[in-house]
């Protein structure tokens, strides 16, 4: 079979303009980014409010593998059999990060026959989207660190800077560092901190914000620094709101890809769901609900990551609640979660499988705890067995939910049909019931912590360090307890340990310190072991990525 790379670039793309008129968006309404990328105006969703949304798919996944489980290429291929079946879907994805792509996991376009074009743009620099929110995010910290420079007229305190600033790589030496060193025309010296920029509290807003007026609040909310009498600090003391929302006005607008297909894509924010909140953005959702009878979105890893906080922060945000939950599961996240090493996977070993499959079994009674029927998409591989495929489908049968054999990677949208039938199915028996919360809102933020590591993860509680409590009392001081929860933790656990596979029992999730993001209304509370700046491995995908004499890139996956 063809590389992913070389599927996509003999795909026969249709012009961009092409597919934003089939949507019904005039060329008015589009920024191109040459032939087959543009940027939609954010007027398009205002000329279309009083349109009823179509339904609202989400995908998710159980705990994955180091590689993934395909949760992209899943959503991917069953937007593209909707379309097969007669239906008008859109897709709303979240964009890739460099970081990634040149590192272990790869890109977030898909794969195989299920891949949105042109891949090689939206995994590199696509419209400028992540480097904007880098600018916006280091321009912050730049006007910090010359206030401190020029007088400090606010009287911050260098040792309680708690904005740090980001980098769109995976980069681990500069998680810690000093800066400012060299003499007094240097600036004053002091450490700093990097997280990746899909970490940003810049992503998180762009994500959540709806306008200019929203973004520039929002953005003026962020909490910096701590002044020595203990007041925040926050951008709009800075007065730099103004010049990072000019930096993220482009940045703010919905792009408009496809699939090979041909099926629209809204490909547009990037949080991570381990470390930030995993959801593309509003924007992007809202205008794909508008545009297509069905629209279908993906959140970060498994129903205890991306899922629950599309559940708990952008649904209560956006005022949405999706109509089913289709979660992927494979047959090698079950050996994995049963035990077998990575390199064994590809190893039929049904005994290990059915001991993996409680770790669906959780992720199936999260989704039902928000009040909605899901559904799980079997993600086949080449290496999967049928007796294999029978034990998955034995456990959905035992749980009474809906499953299909999805075959998007090898065959497009003639693959996930039968998925494209269930979801359909399901969706027109949904009812407007209201979502189940994990928690409430206005509760005690220990509370809510408690809540989620109890329903959610399993847990029998959460367990606070004294950096930890320390940040709680400051939450209270700063009137901040409404704010929503926000949990960086392992992806490949229910647990805060990577290492406590399937379904683990009888723990307690660590929180280790809670950073508070003023702006996004988040409260991140950092668990574990969980770090917000990546490291490269061993290998990192880098070494295999080129570009040849006639400007073809190879390597990309």
């Amino acid at each position: 079979m063809l590389t992913d790379i070389e599927i996509a670039q003999s795909a026969k793309m249709k012009p961009i303009a092409e597919i934003a008129a089939e949507l019904g968006i005039s060329d008015s309404e589009l920024v191109r980014y040459g032939d087959y990328k543009a940027k939609v105006r954010l007027s398009v969703c205002d000329r279309l409010k009083d349109r009823k949304n179509g339904k609202l798919v989400l995908v998710t996944a159980i705990n994955p593998t180091p590689a993934g489980e395909g949760k992209t290429t899943v959503s991917i291929g069953l937007a593209q059999a909707l379309k097969k079946v007669g239906k008008n879907p859109v897709l709303a994805l979240r964009e890739p990060s460099l970081g990634p792509v040149f590192g272990v996991k790869g890109g977030a376009a898909g794969g195989g026959y299920s891949q949105v074009v042109p891949m090689e743009d939206i995994n590199l620099h696509f419209t400028g989207d992540m480097h904007a929110i880098t600018a916006a995010n280091n321009l912050l910290s730049a006007m910090l660190d010359n206030h401190l420079t020029q007088g400090n007229a606010l009287n911050i305190d260098e040792r309680r800077i708690v904005f740090p600033r980001v980098l769109d790589l995976n980069d681990r030496v500069l998680r810690n560092v000093i800066i400012g060193l060299g003499g007094k025309a240097n600036g004053v010296p002091r450490e700093e901190h990097f997280t990746i920029t899909v970490a940003s509290e810049i992503m998180a807003i762009l994500c959540l914000s709806t306008d200019l007026n929203d973004l520039k609040e929002k953005l003026g909310s962020i909490l910096v620094a701590y002044t020595r009498d203990n007041k925040p600090v926050f951008a709009r003391d800075l007065k730099a709101e103004g010049a990072m929302a000019l930096l993220l006005k482009d940045a703010l607008e919905p792009n408009l890809v496809q699939s090979l297909e041909n099926v629209p894509a809204f490909v547009h924010g990037g949080p991570f769901a381990n470390i930030a909140h995993g959801c593309n953005s509003i924007n992007a959702t809202r205008t794909a609900l508008k545009l297509g009878d069905y629209c279908v979105t993906e959140a970060g890893f498994g129903s205890d990551l991306g899922a629950e906080k599309f559940l708990d922060i952008k649904c209560r945000i956006a005022d949405l609640k999706p109509d089913t939950v289709v979660i992927v599961a494979t047959c090698r996240s079950f050996k994995y979660n049963g035990g077998i090493k990575k390199e064994d996977l590809k190893t039929p070993n049904v005994e290990a499988l059915k001991v993996g499959s409680e770790n669906l079994r959780a992720h199936i009674a999260n989704i039902k705890a928000f009040g909605i029927t899901p559904i799980v998409a079997i993600n086949r591989f080449y290496a999967d067995t049928d007796e294999e495929i029978a034990a998955v489908a034995a456990v959905c049968e035992s749980e009474n939910v809906p499953y299909s054999v999805a075959e998007v990677f090898a065959k497009g949208g003639e693959g996930g049909i039968d998925l494209a039938n269930k979801v359909i199915e399901v969706c027109e028996a949904s009812d407007d019931a209201p979502l189940c919360f994990s928690y409430d809102l206005n509760a005690p933020v220990k509370e809510k912590i408690e809540a989620l590591c109890k329903r959610v993860y399993g847990a029998d509680g959460a367990v606070f360090d004294a950096e930890a409590e320390k940040n709680l009392k400051e939450i209270d001081e700063l009137g901040f307890n409404n704010f929503y929860i926000c949990v960086a933790k392992t992806q490949y656990s229910l647990s805060d340990d990577m290492k406590k596979l399937c379904r683990p029992k009888g723990f307690k999730i660590n929180v280790k310190r809670i950073r508070i993001l003023a702006g996004a209304k988040f409260l991140v509370v950092l668990t574990g072991e969980i770090m917000t700046m990546p490291g490269l491995p061993k290998v990192p995908a880098a070494e295999n990525i080129d570009i040849s004499d006639d400007g073809t890139i190879v390597g990309l996956f």
